[in-house]
C-alpha cells in the first residue's frame, strides 16, 4: 500500500483531530485576545504581569501561566457531591462543543495526487441538525454540574443555564428556518456551494443574520448573556469546581463561540468561498482554509466587541428577549421568506 493510500484511509481521522486541535488552540488564544481587546477598549494595558526570564512577550506568557495554574490546582470535590457526575459534567460540556467543530466545512474539495480530498471532517446531509443537536446535548453538562455539586447555589445556576440554553436553542433553529428553506438542504457544504453560485446568505436573510447572532451569543453564555456564570455577583453552576475541571467549563464557552462563528461563516458569509475566485489545487485548498478561518476570526472579533460594550441583562430580560422578541421575529421572517420564494417561483 502506497503512502498516498495510507493517507487516504487516515484522512478523515486527521481532519477530525485537526478540527479539535484548531478549536482547543484557538480557545486558548481567545482567552489572551479577550484580555487585550478589553484592555484596549477600556484604555488599559491588559495582561502583562507573567514573564519568563524577564520576557513578557506582550502578555502571551499569561497563557502559559493560566495553563500551569489550572493543571496544578487542587481538584476539590465537596462533601455530599455525586463524584461520578461531578467528574463527567465538564467532559460532556466540552466534548459535545468540540464535536460541533468537526461538522463544519473548513474547505471544499481539493485535487491532489490523482485523488479528491475533502476539507470537511464529518460529511453529512444533515450537518446543520448535527451541530444543533450537539449544542443541545451540552445543556446536560451544565445541568449535571449544578446537580452533582450538592450545592443549592450550583443547582440554581444549573437550572438558570438550562433554561437559557434551551430557550435560545429554539430561537436559533427558528432563525435558520428561512435560510434552510432558501438553500433547500441541511448539508452545510451544499449551503456553502449554493452561496458560491448565487449570493451570500447575509444578503438574502439580513434579519435572520441579526437574530441568529443574538440567539447564538446567548446560547454561548457569554456576556451580556452570562447569567448562568456571572461570578462577580451571581453564583454559577460550576461554583463547586476547581482546577482543570473549571478550566474545561471556561474552555467550553470559548469553543461554543468558535462554533457560533463557524456557523455564521458557513451559513451567512459564504463559508470558505472567496469572491470572484475559484480555488484549485493545494494552493486553492490553503486559500479555502485561510478564507474560512479569517471570517471566523472576524465574527469572533465582533462577538468580543459586543461582550465588552453591552451591560449584563437581568434573567427576566434575557428570557423576555428570547421568547417575546427573537422567536416571534424569527417566525415572521420565516413566513415572509416562504411567501417571497413562492411569489418568485410562481410569477
Amino acid at each position: 500500500m502506497s503512502p498516498i493510500d495510507i493517507l487516504a484511509k487516515l484522512w478523515p481521522l486527521i481532519l477530525v483531530a485537526s478540527a479539535l486541535g484548531f478549536g482547543l488552540n484557538l480557545a486558548g488564544l481567545l482567552a489572551y485576545a479577550e484580555r487585550k481587546q478589553s484592555a484596549i477598549m477600556q484604555d488599559r494595558i491588559g495582561a502583562n504581569r507573567a514573564s519568563i526570564l524577564g520576557f513578557k512577550l506582550w502578555g502571551l506568557v499569561t497563557m502559559v501561566a493560566d495553563a500551569i495554574k489550572m493543571f496544578t490546582k487542587e481538584d476539590f470535590i465537596p462533601k455530599g457531591a455525586n463524584k461520578t457526575l461531578h467528574a463527567i459534567a465538564p467532559v460532556v460540556s466540552l466534548g459535545f462543543a468540540l464535536l460541533c467543530l468537526a461538522a463544519l466545512p473548513f474547505g471544499g474539495m481539493v485535487e491532489f495526487a490523482g485523488r479528491t480530498w475533502s476539507l470537511q471532517p464529518i460529511e453529512s446531509p444533515v450537518g446543520l441538525l448535527f451541530v444543533l443537536a450537539m449544542l443541545g446535548l451540552g445543556v446536560h453538562g451544565v445541568m449535571m454540574a449544578g446537580f452533582a455539586s450538592g450545592s443549592n447555589y450550583g443547582l440554581l445556576g444549573g437550572l438558570r443555564g438550562a433554561a437559557q440554553m434551551v430557550s435560545y436553542e429554539v430561537c436559533m433553529a427558528a432563525t435558520l428556518a428561512g435560510l434552510v428553506f432558501i438553500y433547500g438542504t441541511l448539508d452545510l457544504q451544499q449551503a456553502v456551494l449554493w452561496q458560491g453560485r448565487h449570493v451570500w446568505g447575509i444578503c438574502v436573510q439580513p434579519l435572520g443574520f441579526l437574530l441568529f447572532l443574538t440567539a447564538g451569543a446567548a446560547e454561548t453564555k457569554r456576556a451580556p448573556f452570562d447569567l448562568p456564570e456571572g461570578e462577580s455577583e451571581i453564583v454559577g453552576y460550576f461554583v463547586e469546581y476547581s482546577g482543570m475541571k473549571m478550566g474545561m467549563f471556561m474552555m467550553t464557552d470559548f469553543v461554543e463561540s468558535i462554533v457560533l462563528a463557524g456557523l455564521i461563516t458557513t451559513l451567512f458569509l459564504g463559508g470558505w468561498q472567496i469572491p470572484f475566485y475559484t480555488p484549485a489545487g493545494l494552493i486553492g485548498g490553503a486559500l479555502m482554509l485561510a478564507s474560512f478561518v479569517g471570517k471566523v476570526l472576524l465574527v469572533l472579533f465582533v462577538l468580543m466587541q459586543i461582550r465588552w460594550t453591552l451591560p449584563r441583562f437581568r434573567f427576566d430580560q434575557l428570557l423576555h428577549l428570547g421568547w417575546k422578541n427573537v422567536l416571534p421575529l424569527a417566525l415572521l421572517n420565516f413566513l415572509a421568506t416562504i411567501w417571497l420564494v413562492y411569489a418568485r417561483t410562481h410569477s
